[in-house]
Parts: C-alpha cells; structure tokens; sequence
C-alpha cells in the first residue's frame, strides 16, 4: 500500500510574501550598515566644524585684543606725535547720549 501524499500548494500570495520577507531580511543588515557610515561621516563633519570654529574664535580672540591695542590711549598718543600732532585734553569734548 501505498499512501498518497499531497504536496501543499504555494499560492502567488504566499510566495509574495516570502518573497518580501525574505528581501527585508537580507536588506536590513545592508541599511542599517549604510545608516551606520552615513552617521559616523555626518560626525566627523561635525567635528571638523567644531575645530574650525575653535580656531576662527581663537583668531577673532587674538584679533581683539590687537585692537584694543590699537586703540589705547598710549597708542594714539604715539600714532599722533609721528604725524607731529600734540594731544590736548582741553580739545577733547565728551558727547553724552540722552534717551
């Protein structure tokens, strides 16, 4: 006797699916790889920016203080004896800002 054994049918819906699934399986590892090396370039670009801004602070810093420097009392005073100009202290007039 031999037993008759009936094959289970796939239909289109299932193979579908199994289509699909089997698809996301192998394409998560993929884009979460891809999502990975996007966030770790992402990063370094911050970090560049950090260090730029850093230095162009540093630079603005230094900037500063060469002009309050420049801008001294002494400094001007000096500026002005090169170009034979004398400081007078009766010609220097105060305005005074009124609100």
């Amino acid at each position: 006797m031999k037993k008759n054994k009936k094959k289970a049918k796939i239909s289109k819906s299932e193979k579908f699916i199994y289509t699909i699934a089997i698809f996301l399986l192998l394409a998560s590892p993929i884009s979460i790889v891809f999502s990975k090396a996007t966030l770790a370039k992402v990063n370094f670009e911050v970090e560049q920016a950090k260090k730029e801004i850093s230095k162009q602070e540093k630079t603005n810093e230094s900037l500063s203080m060469t002009i309050d420097q420049l801008a001294s009392l002494t400094k001007i005073q000096e500026v002005a004896g090169e170009q034979g100009l004398s400081y007078n202290n009766n010609n220097i007039r105060t305005i005074k800002e009124t609100n």
